[in-house]
């Protein structure tokens, strides 16, 4: 080996030494900060401002300790519960470095007969039973001094709200006491005496409904009376149910509870099967008294007809008729994930909700106020007349006639409110001060229905050797206490973004969906009007017939029924082509779409390589 050739390789080897010791160095020093980059469109992975917000007021150190199990074993679950637990941890650190030396985490690992597994006993910890037969830990509890909340088991289907609940627990170990909760209503909602069900269900259950029952479990629930003229300043969210008959001093009262910064809760209806009441000699009972809240909601900007309820295709129940046979009653509202926000924690992982009856709101929110939509009604909906929704639903379905849009069923508002009584108490002569607007940001919820909450829709009754067990039949108890827990804990909780999965939907496939269902909508009413004018035609050519004749078909009545099954027939045959072709055009455009997903990338490398190779290839000749 000449000279030349020794001094190249030592140097190669020099320089190879010395830029591993560089990286080695720089991995070691970076490795002390931990930063994440969030490249999602929705900042799904970044800490909001709420929940920097309430870790930045914490003045009393809170500890979460943080239980994992560390199987040896490697199947491709707990693989990836180990993974999902690594995003926990990921997660723990940005609280910890937001609540700036406030928050501790310890990691245990619950391995059998440990010190450890005795803690996650003690802290109320579950593990999950794998198919393997081992006990998965995964789960947190968080303390402050005595307070003490558990989250048994972080499911990784809730991670998109990973971050909501962890500072949910952060914020109740904070105030340890429960909230107060008024509950405003004519119903006895706490129990007590009242009517006969509809329908001869017997008599009304004389102990409080399970709604009341379930908020008490986790607030200190406080019954407020209809004709209160002021709501008490300890109560932080005021639950309103069926205000029917509700005088104007006691919406000033609730007025003025707003703008002294508390929340509400109103459950309105246009037909209260709750209120049912037996009338006469009827077979039935006949429903109560709308409710409305219609001086503070025009002073919001919003309307609410309880003239009107929502009937659904996509949302339409089965209810037993008369003879107990199944009827379709599309006024009778069984919202799935269709008609749900799914970014919002409250609506982002409940099941189905039966909404009976539920009328709709409409309006824009009064400057200041911002809304968010939480339940809502498909496009193939229509707004129908509350007592004929009430009667039949037959009726209802025979003449739907879509509205094409979509009905909000349930919103939030939110911001600083102004007074709907500018002038002061109703009635007043006093000149009593009024406050004119909310103090702080504020939330009110509105929701068209108050029957959800009635037992007869709410929970199921189950005989059993132990009594009557009582079971939920729906999400719509889950519903009001995610309401109401939203609104009694920190404001900062609110604007916490859901971890919910993001919608992206092809908008353009959207809008040919809607432009297909117009023209699909369009051809059924040209067929029903045909049929409509035929059957028209048809009575004038029985009218003119002799009395003994009425039930034999004239020519002229076989011609025009001949004429109709034509035109009935060209209609099927255009309705079948538009479905083709606008199934054909969305194919296309889709499989599009998934070949530029598939290709775009490593054609963008395949051309890059190609480029780089051409310009060294030219350099290289150049020399």
């Amino acid at each position: 080996m000449n000279k030349r050739s020794w001094e190249t390789w030592v140097f190669s080897t020099a320089g190879v030494v010395a830029m591993f010791g560089v990286l080695l160095g720089v991995n070691v020093v970076t490795a002390r900060f931990k930063q994440r980059i969030d490249l999602t469109a929705e900042k799904a992975y970044t800490l909001s401002p709420g929940t920097r917000a309430v870790l930045s007021r914490l003045d009393t150190p809170v500890t979460v300790r943080f239980y994992c199990s560390h199987l040896e074993t490697a199947t491709p679950e707990t693989v990836f519960l180990r993974n999902y637990a690594r995003r926990v941890e990921d997660l723990l650190e940005e609280f910890r470095e937001a609540a700036r030396g406030k928050l501790r985490i310890e990691k245990l690992d619950p391995q059998p007969d440990s010190d450890a597994e005795d803690s996650a006993r003690l802290d109320n910890i579950e593990p999950q039973m794998l198919a393997t037969g081992d006990r998965f830990y995964l789960g947190l509890a968080v303390s402050q001094l005595d307070a003490r909340v558990a989250i048994p088991f972080l499911a990784p289907t809730r991670e998109r709200l990973l971050e909501y609940d962890i500072l949910r627990a952060i914020s109740r170990v904070i105030k340890p006491e429960k909230p107060v909760v008024g509950i405003m209503s004519p119903l006895p909602v706490f129990g007590g005496p009242g009517a006969t069900l509809p329908m001869q269900m017997g008599p009304r259950n004389q102990e409080p409904w399970a709604a009341v029952s379930e908020l008490q479990a986790d607030f200190n629930v406080r019954r407020v009376e209809m004709t209160a003229e002021k709501i008490d300043d300890d109560i932080q969210v005021l639950v309103v149910i069926h205000p029917r008959d509700i005088t104007e001093k006691t919406q000033f009262a609730i007025d003025q509870f707003l703008m002294r910064g508390g929340k509400l809760v109103a459950f309105l209806d246009p037909v209260s099967l709750a209120d049912s009441r037996q009338q006469g000699n009827l077979p039935f009972a006949m429903p109560g008294a709308p409710s409305n809240l219609e001086k503070l909601l025009n002073a919001w900007g919003l309307r609410f007809d309880t003239t009107k309820v929502v009937a659904d295709l996509n949302f339409k129940m089965q209810l037993l008729g008369s003879r107990n046979q199944p009827v379709e009653a599309p006024a009778f509202l069984a919202v799935s994930r269709l008609g749900m926000d799914p970014e919002d924690p409250v609506t982002s992982e409940l099941g189905t909700l039966w909404l009976p009856l539920c009328g709709a709101f409409a309006g824009t929110p009064a400057e200041g106020l911002k809304q968010t939509v939480l339940l809502k009604s498909t496009p193939e909906s229509q707004l129908v007349e509350a007592f004929t929704a009430h009667m039949s639903g037959e009726n209802i379905l025979r003449e739907f006639r879509s509205s094409g849009k979509e009905h909000p069923l349930a919103i939030r508002l939110s911001g600083r409110f102004k007074t709907a009584f500018p002038e002061g108490l109703p009635g007043s002569t006093n000149g009593a001060p009024a406050l004119k607007e909310s103090q702080t940001d504020t939330v009110v919820v509105l929701i068209g229905d108050s029957d959800l909450l009635f037992d007869r829709f709410a929970i199921r009754e189950l005989n059993s050797p132990f009594g009557i067990l009582r079971m939920p039949a729906n999400a719509n108890l889950t519903f009001l206490q995610n309401v109401v827990e939203q609104l009694a804990g920190d404001v900062n909780l609110i604007a916490v973004r859901s971890r919910a999965l993001p919608s992206r939907p092809f908008t353009r496939i959207q809008k040919m969906q809607a432009a297909a269902q117009e023209r699909y909508q369009a051809e059924i009413k040209k067929l029903e009007d045909s049929l409509a004018e035929t059957q028209r035609r048809l009575n004038e050519l029985q009218q003119q017939k002799e009395p003994g004749q009425r039930f034999i078909l004239s020519p002229e009545q076989q011609a025009e029924i001949a004429r109709f099954r034509e035109r009935e027939a060209r209609t099927r045959e255009e309705l079948k082509r538009v479905r083709k072709e606008f199934r054909r055009e969305i194919d296309a455009l889709q499989t599009r779409v998934q070949w530029m997903n598939i290709l775009a990338m490593p054609l963008f490398v395949s051309l890059s390589g190609v480029a780089i190779a051409l310009y060294r290839r030219k350099r290289t000749s150049a020399k």
